[in-house]
């Protein structure tokens, strides 16, 4: 199979499980390594910016509306609010992301940590599909506990959004709630990889390709999801007992071949 199609394939992979929460980079390792494709973290990092596009199209409106307020200083606004919480958010993992950036890099492709990866979401989504009684709306704690719970998803197997939605559910948020405020947070610390990670450099042309595949593919994954799938919590046990069954998979793969 020659490279584009590779690329191609990875990004319809990525396009999915990016908004799904059973882990796209834990997914990348895995595919790539089926497909005998080295896309390396420069070509993952540009995957994620291709879905990174999708949540600007799908909550433009809602993104316009927190920069706004932000900009005019209505801090105490919904909006506002809400921006701030999502800064709050991104400090953590931006910390850590930035000053193990070399060391993440390592073991993006081990095998060993995807399969504990992929274990840690999958109990972490049997945990957040109890059902919770207490209801809250975010604050500046909550904002920060999710942000902290999102630093584990810089882990290969880790699902970003599986740890920040489960959090947020656990927290008292309800599902609408949370998986917004997951995927709203998304931007900055994606953007941010970017940025650290692509810097000045031209994508190849199977990348550009590859990088609008995922932006298609993700714009479609998120309307699905956030209208219809990630409404009930306890749909969050179909992915965890998946996340299981493929960690499992992966910890005797690794092991044998």
């Amino acid at each position: 199979m020659n490279d584009f199609v590779s690329a191609i394939i990875l990004a319809i992979v990525q396009g999915i499980t990016e908004w799904i929460p059973v882990s796209s980079s834990g997914h990348l390792v895995l595919v790539e390594r089926l497909l005998n494709y080295n896309g390396g973290l420069f070509f993952d990092v540009a995957l994620h910016f291709g879905t990174l596009m999708a949540v600007f199209v799908y909550f433009g409106r809602d993104i316009t509306n927190i920069l706004e307020d932000l900009l005019k200083g209505r801090w105490k606004s919904e909006n506002g609010r809400l921006g701030i919480y999502i800064l709050i958010a991104t400090i953590p993992a931006g910390i850590v992301g930035t000053i193990f950036l070399n060391y993440f890099e390592q073991i993006f492709g081990n095998l060993l940590f995807v399969a504990l990866g992929f274990g840690i979401t999958g109990l972490l989504l049997f945990i957040a599909s109890i059902d919770v009684k207490r209801k809250r709306e975010l604050n500046i704690k909550g904002a920060f506990l999710i942000g902290l719970a999102q630093i584990a998803s810089i882990f290969p197997g880790i699902s970003r959004s599986g740890t920040t939605i489960s959090s947020g559910l656990l927290l008292g948020l309800n599902e609408k709630d949370a998986v917004k405020f997951s995927f709203l947070m998304s931007i900055p610390i994606i953007f941010g990889a970017n940025i650290l990670t692509i810097g000045n450099r031209v994508l190849p042309k199977e990348l550009i390709w590859a990088t609008l595949v995922s932006f298609f593919v993700g714009l479609g994954a998120i309307h699905v999801l956030y209208k219809y799938v990630l409404l009930d919590k306890k749909r969050l046990r179909w992915f965890g007992g998946y996340a299981l069954l493929l960690g499992l998979i992966v910890l005797v793969w690794s092991l044998v071949f």
